[in-house]
């Protein structure tokens, strides 16, 4: 990096480095600056490389720095005041603010230094002419940090009653502290009442609203308001994650993640700022980012994860119990040293409130995407904890029991804390055999399609126990569990032998009517299971009627068998039985309508026999018809049904399929539902997490949950959920779809926060995957946005090209406006080096309008040419006289322009009233005073003509207003 030699070259540099990132090497760059800067001999130069130096220390993780630029300034000032110009005058006062407040955070600087510096700031100001504003809120920061709330209010009275000049700290600098104070006072409502012109952006500037959305994460918790917290989290860590002298806001980033349940996100904030753990450079913010540090490993040694290797300090490997140990000794540490300095307890005192904070809500899902997961034990059922605890191997078989005979879902998770105690006690050797065969079924329902052995086990385990009907039944059970395996050869051989046993044992009165139904009920399913074919596999269209018909047989069999042998059964056995076979009567249906009767009286009887659970499946299919059938108000009726009936029992895989469909269905919907869409797909999102498919369905619900968040134009909150789950979308598992959607929204997103260059990046991202699609619309669109970006981006050049390959496209496709506005801005960005080739350009854009009008066949082909045509003589006279000054022919392009747009008629009165009025303003620069006040004319009477109030005409009124006023003054 070469020396600067004048001091125009050092202003540039100056201004270069402003733009680096915060960090050393800007540091190291403004370092350097200063040396060539007095080796220039004028001192202005040196007064500016100080006042940049001092700048990026106090922006870095190295303020402690910025005192000795300050104090040789203010020396500097003392003894020769005429070498400040204007704004290196206001620059030194404005810069005594930083100084005052900035000594709070170095506890190595007495207190009765900062007290005296702050007389000499309301010595200077007084004498300088300015308010006493800043003086007191700076008197206000230094009251309340050593804890003094009577002289802070006074303070904070007295800065709120002062005259706001020119050393007034900004809008959104002032709420941001006012703010702050209210929450210290307990007063959250009136926190965020001050906040909000900040939180709706009303007021910005380089460090806000990132201090605000940061401090209003822990008030709106407090007020349930967790929407909006959720919100201010995904938009205010975009602002911080990379400025790297907000450590203290990032802290209160990573301690809202670890009130929320989300205590992986915040381990993975800990991994992204190692050095936050040691910068020194800032004491204050390096006690608050170790104090949240220590509470969330404090709640990662809560949920019995102490052992756990968590990010921590470089140098060594560390333990959620080890860092929670050294974080609080760190934090508490130099809160002591502040506590000395002050002589008073007052900062120790909130920071051990800090790291003892509790959650505020047990589960917040946030829709990132977190590399590793903090998966929190679930604890066990009460009645089987207790039991267990107790060694009450007794009672937890009647408890086993009970959920067995109520059908409850827990039944299998019972029977399992049955076998474990069982195994750790002497009383399990006295276990009966139909205790252990019990045991063994419950197991293999856990097990699904592994769980046929396990069945042939139990099987035989009811036979010693001498209940041959339960014997049958575990051993067809099993057979339909081989099928689910894709096992069907021989699956009807081997069921039909005890179907027909147990019928001979009912018979006999050897067994009961809810043996029996079961085994009935596993035949049919597994008829049911023919009638699909094995996996991977389509049936013959002759053995899947045959198996369709037998198994229509077979569950008509079970309404049969239970209606004439137990007609006003409440069993809620012998009533699932019925409910499941009118179920599979609704899918052996001819079609989708037909199948609708059935299935919503299986679930009516699910209902009635107390088991809601068991209605999941078939609610879900009775969705899945609606929405084939279009109608969106079933689908959601019956999604929604589900969600509740399927409660805690329904599987975290389950939740996650019903939000998604649920998502679908809303989205469908139209926009009033677009917002309740994205919460379901953050539930789908949270629970596809859960199951471990964060991946696969995780990343495909990020997916909608995103695209949904930009259909609201929540851009900050949509790109942190797409940036997230990027990683995991491919074309082998999502379709190559899903990722050109993504990143195309991503892409709108990022222009749209101001990330024109990473916007650039992700649509061209997206034109290369969109490039291999046969139909290449989607390809021109997303290399004419790339070309967009990439000239906000301040890459002419590069946006050259990608226009020009948009432009390629657009013509392969016969799109004319698409290749006609392409060759526009192209021509706009040479004309910043060459107007003869933004010529060129113009010129190629009316040939190709020129070119479809001469063969155009009807309106649909003239028409939108037409209007091209005419845009590009509004737009090539404009760059002509941008470029080249008011000129006759910039005139002629115009008025060619004005006479297009009127020969479109109302379509094209927006842009015929805007060629007016650009005509208007050039035929003013040429002299032609009253040419341009009848353009205004003009213009005002297709306003007054406009019918209605909020068209397109609307903001053209005060244009022409002013351009009447210029003209005739």
């Amino acid at each position: 990096m070469t020396s600067v030699t004048s001091l125009d070259e050092l202003r540039r540099a100056i201004a270069e480095n402003g733009e680096r990132p915060e960090g050393p090497a800007r540091n190291a760059r403004a370092e350097q600056l200063l040396a060539d800067a007095e080796s220039l001999g004028t001192p202005l130069a040196v007064i500016e490389a100080l006042g940049h130096q001092l700048t990026v220390y106090n922006y870095s993780s190295e303020k402690d720095k910025a005192f000795v630029p300050f104090a040789r300034l203010l020396r500097m000032w003392d003894e020769r005041p005429e070498d400040f110009d204007a704004y290196e005058t206001h620059s030194l006062f404005w810069r005594f603010k930083w100084m005052s407040t900035g000594m709070l955070g170095q506890p190595h600087i007495p207190l009765d230094a900062m007290e005296n510096w702050l007389e000499e700031m309301e010595r200077r100001y007084r004498l300088a002419g300015h308010s006493e504003r800043a003086v007191r809120s700076c008197e206000f920061h230094v009251a309340s940090h050593v804890g003094d709330m009577e002289r802070a209010e006074r303070a904070y009275q007295a800065w709120l009653s002062a005259d706001r000049d020119r050393m007034a700290d900004c809008y959104a600098c002032e709420l941001q502290g006012q703010g702050w104070w209210q929450v210290l006072r307990g007063r959250d409502e009136e926190a965020l009442e001050v906040w909000a012109p900040v939180l709706e952006g009303r007021f910005t500037c380089a460090h806000e609203p990132h201090n605000v959305l940061a401090s209003s994460l822990l008030p709106l918790l407090r007020l349930g308001r967790l929407d909006e917290a959720k919100a201010n989290h995904l938009r205010g860590f975009r602002l911080v994650r990379a400025t790297e002298s907000m450590r203290a806001s990032y802290a209160e980033h990573v301690e809202f993640c670890a009130l929320t349940g989300n205590e992986a996100r915040a381990l993975e904030l800990l991994a992204q700022r190692p050095a936050y753990f040691t910068d020194d450079g800032h004491p204050s913010s390096k006690k608050d980012y170790l104090a949240v540090t220590a509470l969330l490993m404090d709640r990662l040694v809560a949920l019995g994860m102490g052992d756990r290797r968590v990010p921590g300090p470089a140098g060594r490997e560390w333990t959620a119990a080890e860092l929670a140990a050294h974080a609080r000794e760190e934090a508490l540490a130099l809160a002591d040293a502040f506590d000395r300095r002050n002589g008073t307890t007052h900062v120790g005192d909130r920071l051990r409130e800090r790291m003892a904070r509790e959650p505020l809500v047990d589960r917040l899902p946030l829709g990132v995407r977190v590399p590793v997961a903090t998966t929190v034990p679930r604890p066990a059922a009460p009645a089987a904890a207790a039991s267990s605890r107790a060694g009450d191997l007794a009672a937890l078989l009647a408890e086993a029991r009970r959920r067995s005979e109520a059908l409850l879902p827990s039944a299998v998770e019972a029977w399992e804390a049955v076998e474990r105690a069982a195994g750790d006690s002497p009383e399990g050797a006295e276990l009966s055999a139909r205790d252990r065969a019990e045991i063994a079924e419950h197991r293999a329902l856990g097990l699904g399609p592994d769980g046929a052995d396990l069945f042939a086990a139990a099987a035989a385990l009811y036979a010693e126990a001498g209940d041959l009907g339960e014997a049958l039944a575990s051993r067809a059970r099993g057979v339909y569990a081989r099928t689910l395996s894709g096992k069907l050869d021989g699956a009807l051989e081997e069921v039909t032998e005890p179907y027909r046993q147990c019928l001979a044992l009912f018979a006999a009165g050897d067994t009961g009517v809810r043996q029996t139904a079961s085994v009935l009920m596993a035949r049919a399913r597994v008829l049911m299971r023919l009638t699909q074919g094995a996996d991977g596999q389509e049936p013959e269209p002759a053995a899947e009627a045959e198996a369709a018909g037998r198994a229509r047989e077979a569950a008509r069999e079970v309404l049969a068998f239970v209606a004439g042998h137990a007609p006003d059964t409440e069993d809620p056995h012998l009533l699932s039985r019925t409910a499941e076979a009118h179920a599979m009567l609704g899918d052996l249906a001819a079609g989708p309508e037909q199948a609708v009767p059935e299935l919503t009286l299986a679930v009516r009887q699910f209902l009635d026999a107390g088991l809601p659970w068991y209605t999941v499946e078939y609610e879900s299919r009775l969705a899945a018809i609606a929405h084939h059938l279009d109608d969106l108000e079933a689908a959601e009726r019956h999604l929604r049904a589900a969600l509740e009936h399927g409660g805690e029992a329904l599987p975290p895989l389950g939740h996650a399929h019903l939000h998604l469909q649920l998502c679908e269905v809303l989205t469908e919907s139209g926009d009033d539902a677009v917002a309740e869409a994205a919460e379901h797909a953050l539930e789908a999102a949270y629970w596809a997490d859960e199951a471990g498919q964060s991946a696969t369905l995780g990343a495909y619900a990020r997916h909608r949950l995103g695209g949904l968040l930009h259909h609201q134009g929540r851009w900050a909150e949509a790109a942190e959920v797409m940036e997230s789950t990027l990683p995991d979308l491919t074309p082998q598992t999502h379709g190559d779809g899903t990722v050109v959607q993504t990143l195309w929204w991503l892409g709108d997103c990022l222009a749209s926060l101001g990330d024109h260059r990473d916007s650039a990046e992700r649509r061209l991202q997206a034109a290369e995957l969109a490039a291999r699609w046969p139909e290449q619309r989607d390809h021109a669109t997303l290399a004419h946005l790339a070309a967009e970006s990439l000239s906000r981006a301040g890459l002419p050049s590069e946006a050259d090209a990608a226009y020009a390959r948009a432009g390629e496209l657009w013509r392969g496709l016969g799109d004319l406006p698409g290749q006609v506005r392409a060759l526009r801005a192209r021509a706009w960005l040479a004309a910043e080096e060459e107007v003869a080739a933004a010529r060129a350009l113009m010129e190629r854009a009316l040939d190709a309008c020129r070119e479809v009008l001469a063969v155009a066949q009807d309106d649909g082909e003239r028409l939108p040419a037409a209007a091209e045509l005419a845009g590009t003589h509004h737009q090539f006279g404009g760059l002509l006289a941008d470029h080249e000054g008011p000129s006759e022919e910039a005139h002629g392009h115009l008025v060619e322009a004005v006479s297009g747009f009127a020969a479109l008629g109302g379509p094209a009165r927006a842009a015929h009233a805007d060629a007016l009025l650009t005509l208007g303003r050039l035929e003013a620069a040429l002299g032609r005073s009253a040419d341009a006040a009848a353009r205004a004319r003009e213009v005002l009477t297709a306003c007054d003509a406009e019918p209605d109030p909020a068209g397109p005409l609307r903001s053209r009124r005060s244009d022409a207003e002013t351009l009447l006023r210029e003209a005739t003054a």
